[in-house]
């Protein structure tokens, strides 16, 4: 089975007073003392789990995506990506401080990762660096994910050797 990393399930970059319709608005400590507005879409996640991946996070939220996000999108315990001191540590090739962790999480294995910040580095890093297949899939950050992000994931999975 193949592995995915979803993100960002919370369209941060929307404009403040517009909640994207179908999303639900919580507030949440991701760090002590830093409660932040995160709306979610309780529809993501049966519609994640029901694209045939092995879903884990790969988020600055790391374990605590499971309390804090898991429970209102409607998504079980997840492994997670632990970026240990890689977090937010920039890169001076311009690969976005989650992509090595990634690829090593992968470990060989298809994957994909939906992100709203990939560049043309990280592509270029995973095709370097991870002999299977990937997909690096940008969401817009204004609107979170769409139908259409979740095509892509769907057509990459039966794209893969092993999707029956």
């Amino acid at each position: 089975m193949s592995h995915a990393r979803i993100s960002p399930l919370n369209p941060y970059a929307a404009q403040p007073e517009r909640r994207p319709e179908g999303y639900t608005t919580i507030r949440a400590a991701a760090r002590p003392g830093h409660p932040l507005r995160v709306w979610l879409n309780p529809d993501h996640g049966p519609a994640l789990l029901a694209l045939d991946y092995e879903l884990c996070w790969a988020t600055t939220w790391m374990a605590a995506a499971n309390r804090w996000i898991a429970p209102v999108v409607g998504l079980p315990e997840l492994p997670y990506v632990d970026f240990g001191r890689g977090l937010f540590a920039e890169r001076p090739d311009g690969v976005h401080w989650k992509t090595e962790a990634i690829v090593e999480y992968a470990a060989g294995r298809a994957f994909a990762w939906v992100d709203d910040e990939q560049s043309p580095a990280d592509t270029l890093y995973v095709r370097a660096r991870h002999p299977g297949p990937a997909l690096l899939h940008h969401v817009n950050p204004r609107v979170g994910l769409r139908e259409a992000d979740f095509t892509a994931l769907a057509q990459f999975r039966t794209s893969l050797p092993d999707a029956g």
